[in-house]
């Protein structure tokens, strides 16, 4: 079992991953790559940023998986990304957003180096997020499978058709939604899009599953928050098509009638450093207002 804070303290290499483009990223980069290598730190970067890195600065080649931590400039969506790249390995996260506070990348640029000097120190902590796993098999075959850190999303294309989607949990039947489609959150996606489409906020500690239709046909049905011990089968009805299963809306799958996908709490987690200068509800009040009258 990973003890993220002892992983911290003892940090060697560090991978950097930047929002391709974001101008104040990119010139971000070389300064972050000299602070690491005066402190003895090795640093990777994704290869496409590699360009912004001068060449007479300290920089390593290799997979961004090999490091003992990973710093992301930019927002949520390339946090996922990041997350993404890691493919399971327990790495902590550092998320430096850009902009306005992130959920997920909930440290500001001037708090960056701060924030690093307390990691190295073994004094910043860490939250383990959980996530999803979404499998497809097609006549027998595992066609897809990856693991989600916000959301595994059923939707359809551009035509204006209801989708029929059957629901079994633990192999029981749930319901039939007829909606535009279906999220299957965790907590940590909770304010995304399940949010917009209505689900309830929960705390990314909390343990479970959130189900919720999308613009649903039935106004009595209503979001429900599931315990994540449970196994869920989303099998697609309708002959619509243009449906696909999506995984934090970077990676998907083209669903036909009767496929069905299989969603669970996936055995691997993601790692967030912790802002030491705010609280999940200061965020929520920040970027949601929430609270406020």
């Amino acid at each position: 079992m990973l003890d993220p804070t002892a992983a911290l303290a003892s940090v060697k290499a560090v991978g950097l991953v930047a929002k391709r483009k974001h101008r104040r990223a990119l010139d971000l980069l070389p300064a972050l790559v000299k602070w690491l290598a005066d402190r003895g730190l090795r640093a990777f970067v994704s290869p496409e940023m590699v360009q912004w890195v001068p060449a007479e600065q300290s920089l390593e080649h290799g997979d961004i998986g090999e490091a003992d931590l990973l710093i992301v400039l930019g927002g949520d969506g390339t946090l996922l990304h990041a997350a993404r790249l890691l493919e399971g390995r327990p790495v902590p996260i550092l998320g430096v957003n850009l902009g306005g506070l992130g959920f997920l990348t909930e440290i500001a640029v001037e708090e960056l180096y701060p924030v690093l000097e307390m990691l190295l120190a073994g004094e910043a902590q860490v939250e383990r997020r959980d996530t999803l796993q979404a499998s497809v098999h097609v006549g027998g075959v595992e066609r897809f499978r990856h693991d989600a850190l916000n959301d595994v999303v059923f939707a359809k294309g551009a035509l204006a058709r209801l989708l029929d989607l059957e629901a079994t949990i633990n192999g029981s039947y749930r319901a039939l939604f007829k909606a535009d489609g279906l999220i299957l959150s965790t907590p940590t996606g909770s304010t995304a899009y399940s949010l917009a489409a209505g689900g309830p906020i929960v705390l990314p500690t909390v343990s479970c599953i959130i189900l919720v239709p999308i613009c649903s046909h039935a106004l009595t049905n209503r979001p429900i928050v599931l315990p994540d011990t449970v196994t869920i089968h989303v099998e697609l009805v309708s002959a619509s098509e243009d449906v696909y299963v999506t995984v934090d809306g970077q990676q998907g799958y083209p669903l036909e009638r009767g496929n069905t996908v299989t969603v669970q709490r996936s055995p691997r987690s993601v790692y967030l450093v912790k802002s030491p200068y705010r609280n999940y509800f200061e965020v929520l009040r920040t970027k949601l207002k929430w609270g406020e009258r």
